[in-house]
């Protein structure tokens, strides 16, 4: 049987890739693991790990927002993850950098968010902080 890679663009299956991520955010060592990992929640439209994976100071903590977001990622047809480039963000790094371009399909429209994320340890695991400065 032919499983499918998974939505981060890697070779390998979900439940190889991501899915560990999502189980367990411990296990994402790279600031580039958890933008992956993030960008396939989106698909998934896995609210749960989103909130978990951002950071506390960052975070949409109210039901609204959440609900918001959780809405709009359920109404797009996600397409493809571009990993541009990335500065620190190892596993012996606190913080790193990774710009991104994230392909979706907002109806009949291809559209592209391009961003710097900013990246940082918190808790001991990687988090999402916002755009880079």
């Amino acid at each position: 049987m032919n499983t499918p890679n998974c939505s981060c663009g890697s070779p390998n299956s979900y439940s190889n890739c991501c899915e560990i991520a999502h189980v367990n955010i411990l296990q994402v060592d790279t600031a580039e693991a958890l933008m992956r990992s993030r960008y396939t929640a989106f698909v998934k439209a896995n609210i749960n790990y989103l909130s978990k994976s951002w950071h506390s100071t960052t975070r949409p903590t109210s039901k609204n927002e959440l609900g918001e977001i959780l809405d709009w990622t359920a109404s797009v047809i996600w397409e493809r993850l571009e990993i541009v480039n990335t500065t620190k963000g190892t596993a012996f790094d606190t913080e790193g950098t990774v710009e991104f371009k994230a392909y979706y399909f907002e109806g009949v429209h291809l559209k592209c968010i391009h961003e710097n994320s900013y990246f940082s340890k918190e808790e001991g695991y990687w988090v999402y902080v916002g755009e880079a400065p």
